[in-house]
């Protein structure tokens, strides 16, 4: 379906939660390390409860690594709250890739260069607020992927 991807993530709920919808979408979960916990942690266990052994999960060792596999998805987004496009506007395919940075600081300036203008955006109607949750902005750009792929069978 989509292939979801986290780079570096901090908090081990969100992961958790992320690899949940995963799970219950048949999207596949990618990990760049380091993470900000293990992945045995029980707070992540917790959240993503029994879903977790149902996962497609694949883990890198760092971003290099990702970028050179040919596991990886050959299209991927980045969320981002610096982008202009919205996930509305937004084209998706089966197998694309959505890259999200972590809960600090999203990914450094060399991912945004590497992804060039494929970045994406959340509509936001508060401009006084920030950014939503990671595990809330990727329920909400995988279900807009799905929804669009679904309209295409």
């Amino acid at each position: 379906m989509i292939d979801v991807i986290l780079y570096q993530p901090e908090i081990p709920q969100n992961t958790g939660n992320i690899g949940r919808l995963c799970a219950f979408t048949n999207c596949r979960l990618h990990l760049i390390h380091p993470l900000g916990f293990e992945i045995t942690d029980k707070n992540l266990r917790r959240a993503g409860m029994d879903y977790w052994k149902s996962l497609d999960l694949i883990e890198y060792q760092n971003w290099g690594s990702f970028v050179q596999s040919a596991k990886r998805p050959k299209n991927v987004f980045l969320l981002s709250t610096h982008a202009k496009k919205s996930i509305w506007d937004a084209t998706f395919q089966a197998g694309d890739g959505l890259l999200f940075g972590n809960e600090g600081g999203g990914v450094p300036q060399e991912i945004h260069q590497w992804v060039g203008e494929q970045r994406l955006t959340i509509p936001k109607f508060s401009p006084d607020l920030r950014s939503l949750n990671l595990a809330v902005s990727v329920g909400i750009s995988v279900y807009e992927a799905i929804r669009q792929i679904s309209h295409l069978s």
